[in-house]
């Protein structure tokens, strides 16, 4: 592993110094103007005699809805700069302006209001840009661009500070931007070429505008810029950017028990995020014991798998920059992992367990250089995290240790190579557990780990063709039992008793493996794309301390083509139909997975959209539905789902889904569900999202039973049951703005859903998904009175606990955000978390989203208040 790690650091450090040829510029270019007197006021008028003498840009045309049309509207779009500054004017003219839509959001807030986007690539690298939008309603949004693509790699989470001004007058509406050129990333010279684009988008038409018109056939985004010159005599000083907080919270239970003495955990905290330049290309931010208190909640579930879900990032220092942290297919770094749950947990009568790990402060290092490298570097310390369990026959309250403290390193090195945007590069990751003394720890946690790799992006042909790969490591070391319950885990199940190919060792104390793909892909063209992708993951390869990592033991591969038509027709404005196949084996030669999958969809003339996915899943050997256990046959399933839907830029806006699958066994899943989202007024918003869905798992797994009787299962009874299961959840969004800098934003999610377990059997023979069912052949079922299970099967008896369940959850989260100064913000916080679990088995229905909330649960009442402290340093 040292030969690899130093091959892998070898390659990144070869990333800093190859040569690179330079992206050529597009045809069209723009001129930006230095102004010799006063800059404009930021009013939004469009009077100030700065203004004048500055041609301004006017030629656009239709992306849509026709393409390369001219544009129904007249758009005027002024650039100018002075030494501190880019100042951008637009008059965006409209025949009937009272159908220009105003809807105002909080900044970076979806909506459906017109609006107006000015996009820089201020390294001239056709690959990345800040893009900077202002809607007719006065309302701003920014982001960062990661990747050449208008859809892909935008991080809205990029807020710098800057100032705009909209007004609406009888000849449409004017805007008025000021970016001090503190908040861009640009090479030092003495004189600047950037890329630019303009976008105008008028929803009440489905019309966008585009300054540097790009077909839809073609792949790329900022790869196709236009050039913006005469910007000459300028520097990217970034200041020195404090923002210290103060939070204040209180937790409250809904149902309060008198006799909890954790039911009273108020709190005050204090911590400081800090942003800062080094040079003009490179900077770092910091935070210090940062609070994350006005982060949406993560949805709710019941979770019946052996495999824990993904959820999104959402915590705003992790969101800025994740793309350039992450590597498509390589699983290396999962930033969730950073300040998670601790692993361990206390019990007691009253038990106050810590829900994250608590980060003692991060920095983060991000930047380029002119030489068209890359670099991001994450670096990131959790204190120990300490349960308090509470005893009530002696009243002594025990301090348990669940965590220890960690450290996380993430290193990335991106280069761009050639003259069409191709990319090469490397990650490592780390972790580091402390040695805290405590044999539970130990044998729960490793204590620390590796992984990296390098991934490539060819592209060639002018962008039509790319060959995508990743080749990587996976390494973890730690006390002899953690490693064998990794070994032991549902990414690896070395333990299975019929794979010959594996080897578990209980006595090792580190796990190395490896990773691969290759993909070919078509990415442009008139009609015909495709892509063929084959990787693979070797049964050692562990990456979930850092990273997320489902399953390894794999050799998987895929194919897909997709026919289209992107210009409008007499019937439809654009179309495409697509066929794919996918497929795995582990490493034992055994064909895990074998699916084709068939999709259509279809945009008609008045915008609505409709898709239709048909699949087959063949029938394969699963190595991780016993858990462990040897293989078992997975049935042939089908099904469909639909969707149809008009324009989310719609006032009111609206999309249903319809789903089914069916398969050999007698499984089956129905699911229903829809949103709506209704925009009455410029203020406000509200959305709803009801779904519905019922199903039936002919095969869900209950229990290994150790047996020397069940010889034909290698000395184990694999139990399976099916499974009805309903879910039904409501979320429930509204948003209203006074002004564009305060917002409220509600979001609240009920949910409930209902299992019933019965048929119960054991897998009758590695290979076979047929079961022996309880209650027949020899065998005795009997339903206990608390719902559990007592089989006797020969000599052998067990008894199996209920798992019927009935699972209410109410989960919400009320913010009012006060953005009360420049870059500072106040935040008043309500999340509410309420939640029950029966073993009732009874089915639930929509009205039991009704009970959801008056069920037991937490209050969480949080202010917090931010101040933007800036401290730009002499030049």
């Amino acid at each position: 592993m040292r030969h690899v790690t130093c091959l892998l650091l070898g390659s990144l450090a070869w990333l800093a110094v190859v040569p690179a040829a330079f992206a050529q510029p597009s045809t069209k270019s723009a001129t930006a103007v230095r102004l010799t007197g006063q800059p404009p006021r930021i009013d939004g008028l469009l009077d100030d005699a700065s203004w004048a003498g500055i041609v301004p840009l006017d030629d656009f045309l239709q992306l849509r809805p026709v393409e390369g049309a001219a544009p129904s509207e007249r758009t005027l779009v002024f650039v100018a700069y002075d030494s501190d500054a880019l100042y951008i004017g637009a008059r965006m003219f409209r025949s009937r302006p009272k159908d220009i839509l105003r809807s105002l959001t909080r900044r970076d807030g979806s909506g459906s209001a017109e609006h107006l986007q000015v996009t820089f690539d201020t390294y001239l690298d056709r690959r990345t840009g800040y893009s900077f939008t202002v809607t007719a309603a006065g309302a701003r949004a920014d982001l960062h661009h990661s990747r050449d693509a208008s859809n892909d790699g935008r991080e809205f989470q990029y807020d710098p500070v800057w100032d705009v001004a909209t007004t609406l007058d009888a000849q449409g509406w004017v805007a008025e931007m000021r970016i001090p050129f503190s908040q861009l990333r640009f090479p030092d010279g003495a004189r600047q070429e950037w890329g630019l684009q303009l976008q105008r988008w008028m929803p009440d038409k489905d019309e966008q505008l585009q300054w540097v018109m790009i077909p839809a056939k073609e792949t790329g985004f900022i790869s196709r810029f236009g050039t913006l010159t005469g910007i000459e005599a300028v520097k990217s000083v970034r200041p020195i950017e404090l923002l210290p907080y103060v939070e204040s919270d209180a937790t409250r239970a809904a149902i309060p028990d008198p006799a909890d003495p954790f039911s009273d955990p108020a709190r005050v905290r204090v911590g400081m995020d800090a942003k800062f330049g080094i040079g003009s290309n490179f900077t770092v931010d910091a935070t210090i014991n940062p609070d994350f208190g006005q982060v949406e909640a993560d949805p709710a579930e019941v979770n019946l798998t052996a495999f824990e879900t993904s959820v999104d990032e959402r915590r705003p220092f992790f969101t800025e920059g994740a793309r350039m942290m992450n590597v498509s297919n390589s699983s290396t770094f999962y930033s969730r992992r950073i300040g998670a749950a601790p692993h361990l947990s206390a019990s007691g009568d009253f038990v106050d367990q810590p829900r994250a790990s608590r980060i003692l402060g991060a920095a983060k290092f991000t930047g380029r250089t002119a030489s068209r490298l890359s670099v991001g570097a994450i670096a990131a310390v959790t204190d120990r995290a300490y349960a308090r369990a509470f005893t009530a026959d002696n009243g002594l309250t025990e301090r348990v240790l669940v965590e220890p403290r960690t450290a996380y390193g993430v290193v990335r090195l991106q280069r761009e190579i050639g003259s069409q945007a191709s990319t090469i590069g490397g990650i490592v990751t780390a972790m580091r557990r402390e040695d805290t003394g405590n044999p539970l720890l130990a044998s729960r946690l490793s204590q620390q780990a590796f992984a990296g790799g390098v991934d490539w992006h060819i592209r060639f042909m002018d962008g039509r063709y790319a060959v995508t790969g990743y080749a990587g490591f996976g390494s973890v070391s730690g006390d002899p039992a953690a490693i064998a319950r990794i070994q032991r885990s549902s990414a690896h199940y070395f333990q299975r008793p019929d794979a010959d190919h594996l080897s578990y060792d209980a006595n090792s104390r580190s796990l190395d493996g490896y990773t691969a793909t290759v993909k070919v892909n078509k990415d442009a063209g008139q009609r015909i794309l495709w892509g063929a992708e084959v990787g693979t993951r070797t049964p050692g390869y562990e990456t979930n301390d850092v990273g997320r990592l489902t399953s390894a033991d794999d050799v998987d591969y895929n194919a897909d083509i997709q026919i289209r038509e992107t210009q409008p027709g007499r019937y439809l404005r654009s179309w495409r139909l697509g066929f794919e196949t996918d497929g795995a084996f582990n490493y034992g030669g055994n064909r895990t997975n074998h699916e084709w999958a068939q999709s259509s969809s279809m945009t008609f003339l008045n915008f609505w959209s409709l898709s239709v996915s048909t699949k087959v899943d063949m029938a394969a050997f699963s190595d991780t539905l016993t858990r462990g256990g040897p293989l078992a046959r997975t049935p042939t399933s089908w099904g469909q789902d639909f969707r149809l839907g008009n324009p989310g830029s719609r006032r009111t806006s609206w999309r249903a889904n319809f789903g089914w699958a069916r398969d050999q066994l007698g499984g089956r899943r129905n699911s229903l569900s829809s949103s709506l989202t209704l925009r009455p007024a410029p203020r406000w918003q509200l959305s709803i999202e009801p779904s519905y869905q019922v199903s039936t798992d002919a095969r869900q797994y209950v229990a290994t039973v150790a047996d020397t009787e069940a010889i034909a299962t290698f000395g184990a009874r694999y139990v399976f049951s099916y499974v009805d299961r309903v879910t039904t959840s409501l979320k429930t969004r509204f948003n209203y703005a006074f002004t564009p800098a305060i917002t409220l934003e509600v979001y609240a999610e009920t949910f409930a859903a209902s299992g019933r377990y019965y048929r119960l059997g054991e897998l009758r023979a590695p290979r076979t998904n047929a079961l022996r069912a309880y209650g027949n052949e020899g065998t005795i079922l009997t339903r206990l009175p608390d719902g559990s299970y007592h089989i006797q099967t020969g000599p052998t008896s067990f008894t199996l606990s209920n798992r019927d369940f009935n699972v209410l959850s109410f989960r919400s989260n009320a913010v009012l955000r006060w953005e009360w100064a420049r870059g500072s913000t106040l935040f008043l916080v309500w999340q509410q978390n309420r939640h029950t679990s029966e073993a009732l088995g009874d089915r639930v229905g929509v009205t039991d989203l009704l009970n959801t909330t008056r069920v037991a649960g937490d209050n969480y009442l949080a202010v917090k208040i931010s101040y933007w402290l800036p401290f730009t340093p002499r030049r």
